[in-house]
């Protein structure tokens, strides 16, 4: 328990682990809610490739040590994000030493030597990575989005990455992480490629909804359906990102935002039913799911805020910019006493 208030990791542990995305600031200034509420942590930015490896001859292990320390001290899971993506990953990756393009043997090079001494260095301690983030493309043709990875090396870039993480820690559990992934034109492209890497025996053993979302969008229905549709092809699934916007998503650039709103009675209500429902969806499939995991640890700290609007303060998560429970946290509580 934590300042009287219920415990979330343990009304949860007979379900899953419930996580919070943590940074090297807030691993300390919000440790006594991550001690008393949450059973796995993931890095935000702290193990990506800009962090970790910003120079060739150069990796700087000391945040993200900070964080797995802070884990392994509270008995934590650690989740590993991210491996390869197409944002914030160093422009030396795909430079020769003239500044020009490099060969795909020198970038494929460079991508199993990451890996293998990212892996390598937390073997033990990181249960699971996401191996590849973001990497199926929203709209348009074909179902693999444009990236440096994929200009330099093919398609075959993600299966590499996924067999040269294998090898680094043959027992970390392995995940494709996307956004979007509920959605029916972004889900049946993430199934192609999923079902592509099971037929290829490629060792992936599981899939990332991230499930940033807002207080109507996406329907339960819909993202039911996806859950069905992942789950059948026997990956496990975590819900990697979890937040709940209360701002529609909105998508057309020559649209007006919404403006800023206070975070009223009226508001915590629809956050609270958003999230009792998003957690009884969760619930209904906890024989699929194993790990919930919000972006974020309070409203303080949230990158919710000024997103898609500069100066614009959300109210995305389940405990407020006090460290005060909602009213959300309270129908999740209850949710799992029944």
């Amino acid at each position: 328990m934590t300042d009287r208030v219920p415990s979330l990791r343990q009304a949860y542990a007979p379900h899953f682990r419930v996580g919070a995305a943590v940074n090297a600031a807030t691993v300390h200034t919000h440790a006594h809610l991550l001690e008393g509420h949450f059973s796995s942590i993931t890095p935000e930015n702290e193990m990506k490739w800009e962090r970790i490896h910003p120079a060739e001859d150069t990796y700087s292990f000391s945040a993200a040590d900070q964080i797995v320390l802070f884990a392994r001290d509270h008995g934590m899971f650690v989740r590993g994000h991210t491996l390869v993506w197409h944002n914030q990953t160093p422009g030396w990756v795909f430079r020769d030493a003239l500044g020009q393009s490099a060969p795909a043997k020198l970038v494929e090079r460079r991508l199993e030597a990451h890996i293998a001494e990212v892996v390598g260095h937390y073997r033990g301690d990181v249960g699971c990575w996401d191996v590849v983030n973001e990497a199926v493309i929203d709209q348009g043709d074909g179902w693999l989005r444009p990236s440096p990875w994929r200009e330099a090396l093919g398609d075959d870039y993600i299966e590499k990455a996924f067999r040269v993480a294998h090898q680094a820690d043959p027992d970390a559990l392995l995940f494709y992480n996307d956004y979007n992934e509920t959605k029916p034109f972004k889900r049946d492209r993430i199934l192609r490629l999923l079902e592509h890497l099971l037929d290829r025996g490629v060792p992936i053993h599981g899939v990332g909804l991230q499930m940033h979302v807002s207080l109507d969008d996406p329907p339960i229905e819909e993202m039911e359906e996806a859950i069905e549709r992942y789950r059948a092809l026997g990956l496990r699934l975590h819900v990697t990102e979890l937040d709940v916007s209360v701002y529609p998503w909105v998508h057309e650039p020559d649209r007006p935002q919404p403006p800023a709103r206070p975070y009223d009675d009226e508001l915590a209500e629809r956050l609270a039913v958003r999230y009792e429902a998003l957690f009884a969806l969760f619930l209904k499939h906890r024989d699929a799911i194993d790990n919930v995991t919000l972006w974020g640890v309070a409203d303080d700290s949230t990158w919710r805020d000024d997103f898609p609007v500069k100066g614009r303060k959300d109210w995305p998560l389940l405990f407020d910019i006090h460290h005060r429970p909602k009213e959300a946290l309270w129908r999740v509580m209850r949710l799992a006493r029944t």
